[in-house]
């Protein structure tokens, strides 16, 4: 397919997850505080809502097919090629398979040089056989004779009978999609057999069989399109590549990278999260924990892991080998003069003039690594298991509670749209946290300054978004078992609108830092002044959570808005009304 041609907009409203975090659109961050004013029903008006929700989205790079999207590409695709050659639409597909259903490649090559083409893919421009008026031919597969009209030929003209062309194609769609480069039964010719003859002689089966190759062959021998990797999922995407974002949401719902067909992970690179998915299925830290926790037998190396209190140790059947955990020597040995026989002063003897000191540091290494990727990893899986519950909340929000929040508080759908946006906000920043983590893990430890910036940013964002999922998931529930309509309604519309874009805004910094690789950390372990000028992101110098200790120099933009109306507190961001002393979020007093 041709590149300036293939690519089109579509399906935009309907792509649940959209890429919140393309830094190219700096229009395109929410922005709920600009629009604010005392009078609530004026910010919430259907147009404005509509025109705020189309600035944020940005430029999509990719498209969406269905089956029949699929289909009428391939037929626009093959009448293209046939007009321009003046070729059938048989001899069309034919080019296009050989050529990965490019366009531009086939007129390149065949204006080039016709008949090397011709010849590559089996199109003859005249019969090598010619049969004149003959009433009988001979099978060239079962060399009976048969009428003229139970005998099919290719372009070659090579004759074989309709059973045994039957199960020459039959034979070849069974092995697959192999079928589509199919040739002339008789080995010494190359003549292409082409859809029409699987029409005439192939069973019902067989044709379906023949007709889904060739509709599957369009996406995946098209380097720009592929499959959507969901189980069950029958969408294709199609890509144009050059924007450096490789994240894609299928319709499905799924969401996946381009490049490596997994769970999109932006911001971490495609070699990291390879590296992190072989760590997490490898036999690597099962070896790990059996270093860190258990020792070899003396006798039989079996490892074995002390589950009681006393040092005596024996090994499972059929070893029975009786000895000490201490200093793994035969317990027969133990007794008064190595300390009693529960005690044994060999060991630190032995330890002190260095015999076990490799065993033991070897030992402590593992742990200590073991214990590293635990941390990581328990952090990764629970922000999945969060993404995971996210995503059920928001389509019974979708599909129950935004209907009868609505019955219930007396205002449109259309009015109640900040919630849907506050968890497709959660839902994206879960994803984008749990990958931080496997970004944190092989983030290289002697690199102080980037990995204090690191986890600064990892937990403000995190603090965040905690805040956001916690008033989205706890704080709705008193309206949604109300009697009738609430005056703190109105409340918990600017807080829940105000934490999502605060969130927003702590994760395109975190997305934007390490993008960037963190260059923006200096050698004395201070973020330069442009690491988040663009964004509201805290000032503080210490990051929630017991993270990010190190002092960072970041600028801040005002959040004043045009009119002065609002005040942007230093510690969220949060942008409060000019009458408020204290911080609506975080409780900060105005400075």
């Amino acid at each position: 397919m041709d590149s300036e041609e293939d690519m089109h907009d579509a399906n935009d409203l309907e792509s649940l997850d959209d890429d919140y975090y393309s830094g190219g659109t700096e229009d395109a961050a929410m922005n709920y505080y600009s629009d604010y004013d005392d009078d609530a029903d004026d910010y919430f008006d259907e147009a404005d809502d509509s025109e705020r929700l189309e600035s944020r989205r940005p430029e999509q790079n990719f498209t969406i097919l269905k089956e029949s999207d699929i289909q009428q590409r391939q037929e626009e695709d093959i009448t293209r090629v046939a007009t321009v050659l003046s070729i059938s639409r048989v001899d069309a597909s034919i080019l296009l398979r050989h050529y990965n259903w490019s366009v531009s490649k086939v007129h390149d090559a065949w204006f080039a040089e016709e008949d090397r083409v011709r010849k590559a893919v089996g199109l003859l421009d005249k019969p090598i056989i010619e049969h004149a008026d003959a009433r009988e031919l001979t099978c060239g597969i079962c060399f009976e004779n048969h009428p003229r009209a139970k005998i099919e030929m290719a372009s070659c003209g090579h004759p074989f009978c309709l059973s045994c062309w039957e199960g020459y194609i039959s034979t070849s769609i069974s092995d697959g999609p192999g079928c589509l480069m199919l040739r002339c039964p008789d080995p010494a010719c190359g003549a292409a057999v082409g859809q029409d003859m699987i029409n005439r002689v192939a069973s019902d089966e067989d044709k379906q069989k023949y007709s889904r190759y060739l509709l599957r062959s369009y996406i995946e021998d098209n380097k720009k399109s592929k499959w959507c990797p969901a189980p069950g999922c029958e969408y294709a995407v199609t890509f144009d590549a050059g924007s450096g974002n490789y994240d894609v949401s299928c319709l499905c719902s799924y969401c996946f990278c381009w490049n490596c067909t997994e769970e999109a992970h932006r911001p971490v690179d495609c070699g990291t999260v390879s590296k992190w998915i072989l760590k997490n299925s490898a036999e690597s830290e099962n070896m790990n924990w059996i270093l860190a926790n258990s020792k070899p037998c003396p006798k039989c190396k079996r490892p074995i892991e002390k589950n009681q209190g006393c040092m005596h140790m024996t090994c499972t059947p059929p070893c029975k080998f009786e000895f000490c955990w201490l200093c793994l020597g035969a317990w027969s040995d133990h007794g008064e003069r190595t300390g009693g026989f529960y005690a044994c002063n060999r060991y630190e003897a032995a330890k002190q003039e260095g015999v076990y000191d490799d065993a033991e540091r070897r030992r402590e290494m593992a742990k200590n690594s073991l214990e590293r990727y635990t941390h990581y990893y328990e952090r990764w899986a629970s922000n999945q298991s969060s993404r995971q519950k996210a995503l059920a909340d928001l389509h019974q929000m979708q599909t129950i509670h935004i209907e009868k929040l609505s019955d219930i508080q007396c205002q449109p759908e259309s009015q109640l749209k900040f919630i849907t946006e506050a968890w497709l906000q959660i839902v994206e920043c879960r994803r984008v946290l749990k990958w931080t983590y496997a970004y944190g893990f092989y983030l290289p430890e002697h690199e102080h300054a980037k990995k204090q910036f690191f986890e600064y940013l990892q937990g403000e964002a995190e603090s965040g978004l905690e805040r956001l999922h916690q008033c989205a998931e706890k704080e709705l529930q008193p309206f949604l078992n109300a009697d009738g309509p609430s005056k703190e309604f109105n409340d918990f519309r600017t807080k829940l609108a105000g934490l999502t874009s605060v969130t927003k805004n702590y994760f395109e910094n975190l997305v934007r830092a390490l993008e960037n690789g963190l260059a923006d950390v200096d050698t004395n372990g201070a973020a330069s002044s442009k690491a988040t000028s663009s964004k509201g992101a805290s000032p503080s110098s210490k990051g929630r959570g017991g993270r990010g200790k190190g002092n960072f120099r970041i600028s801040m933009s005002s959040r004043m808005t045009d009119d002065n109306s609002h005040w942007s507190c230093d510690q969220c961001t949060y942008a409060n009304v000019r009458s408020a002393t204290v911080c609506q979020i975080c409780n900060q007093p105005r400075r």
